[in-house]
């Protein structure tokens, strides 16, 4: 609807003016009208401040030292700046870890086994007992598996009914 406002507004007043009165961005315009860029983008060119071999080496080193080993870089440039010395910005310390894959965390961490889930395990009346959380008066029950299901709530609902109205 906005191409065929704007196919009839185009002569009479101009791309612009077609542009403003049917609501269709100038630079969409212009950039639908170029033919469609087909094959592989063209690689990038290395910036002219990019750090050489031996800054990117340097740096490296830096960050793996002892004393920085256990900092992230903007701590590290931190620390640097306060020293009087800057080697690379914040970014680029990550951009050199990153192509190094050595951005994560970076002090030693302890693993810890993973816990097991207990799994409460009864093949006879009365051998395993657990909390009922289902129920809502406080009492003991017995842990319940498929077979037992129906007998835990028959004793969940007698201990709704008042005593006096239970039978024995």
């Amino acid at each position: 609807m906005i191409d065929a406002c704007f196919a009839k507004l185009k002569p009479l007043i101009g791309t612009a003016g077609a542009c403003r009165g049917s609501g269709k961005s100038r630079a969409t315009h212009y950039r639908r009208c170029q033919p469609p860029k087909l094959g592989p983008r063209r690689p990038r060119g290395t910036p002219s401040n990019a750090l050489s071999e031996a800054e990117t080496a340097e740096l490296l080193t830096l960050l793996r030292a002892p004393r920085f080993v256990d900092l992230a870089p903007a701590q590290v440039w931190a620390i640097l700046l306060d020293e009087g010395r800057y080697v690379a910005s914040i970014s680029t310390m990550y951009r050199v870890l990153r192509a190094n894959d050595e951005v994560r965390e970076r002090r030693a961490q302890a693993t810890h086994p993973t816990r097991a889930r207990p799994e409460l395990m009864a093949d006879k009346p009365n051998m395993c007992w657990s909390w009922d959380i289902q129920c809502r008066h406080r009492h003991w029950m017995s842990y319940a598996d498929r077979s037992t299901m129906p007998m835990l709530l028959a004793v969940c609902r007698l201990s709704d009914v008042p005593k006096s109205g239970r039978s024995a």
